[in-house]
């Protein structure tokens, strides 16, 4: 059982999108809809276009908006805004995981590639709103998303969290690669399993994870 390796941690990092919601909710099915329509906008290209440069930008820089400043120079507020622009109405109040998170001792907070407005929104609708000591998006980033190294540097040296007494649980594998660098435990939270040597644990039920480390 994990617990005897998470009995220091004093901070728990949450990754937001199918980490604190199931993938089945699809949220991010409608967010790339509108990726893709912003990149048709801004770009002045085809739906097949953007929708190309869309996932080749997310491939390359680790999200769309990456590639779209650093290659276009786009402004990244008017882009996060809009392409968060969803309806929660597919998310729904999960006590359990509340219950689980609100028992971890330390400090926890979510980082997301998102914006923090939309992760305040997703929160609200999970039932998980007020029980996070803080939330950051990409722009408490300056914009550079997980997995820069930069990314990861900002966020944590903002929050003041010692990694060496930090845990992180994060569905996209390539994103724990830093924080295990940098001292985190890593948690991959994800249906399949992907072995890797800078993911520590991992579950595809993160309360039933949780519930035994507490």
């Amino acid at each position: 059982m994990p617990k005897a390796a998470f009995t220091d941690v004093q901070t728990w990092v949450f990754d937001l999108d199918h980490t604190l919601y199931p993938p089945s909710a699809r949220l991010f099915d409608l967010i790339e809809v509108r990726m893709t329509a912003y990149v048709m906008d801004a770009l002045k290209v085809d739906h097949a276009e953007a929708d190309r440069l869309r996932k080749h930008y997310w491939a390359t820089h680790g999200t769309t908006l990456a590639g779209l400043m650093r290659e276009h120079g786009v402004d990244p507020g008017p882009y996060l805004d809009d392409v968060h622009d969803i309806p929660m109405d597919s998310l729904t109040p999960d006590p359990v995981l509340a219950r689980q998170i609100k028992s971890l001792p330390g400090r926890r907070i979510v980082y997301t590639n998102g914006c923090a407005p939309y992760a305040e929104r997703v929160l609200e609708a999970r039932g998980l709103g007020g029980i996070f000591d803080a939330i950051y998006g990409v722009e408490h980033a300056d914009f550079h998303p997980k997995p820069d190294h930069a990314a990861f540097d900002k966020v944590f040296r903002t929050d003041g969290l010692i990694p060496e007494n930090a845990a992180m649980f994060e569905d996209d594998a390539r994103n724990l690669k830093v924080p295990h660098a940098m001292g985190l435990r890593t948690v991959h939270v994800a249906e399949t399993h992907e072995p890797s040597p800078h993911i520590h644990f991992h579950t595809d039920d993160l309360s039933g994870f949780l519930a035994r480390l507490i």
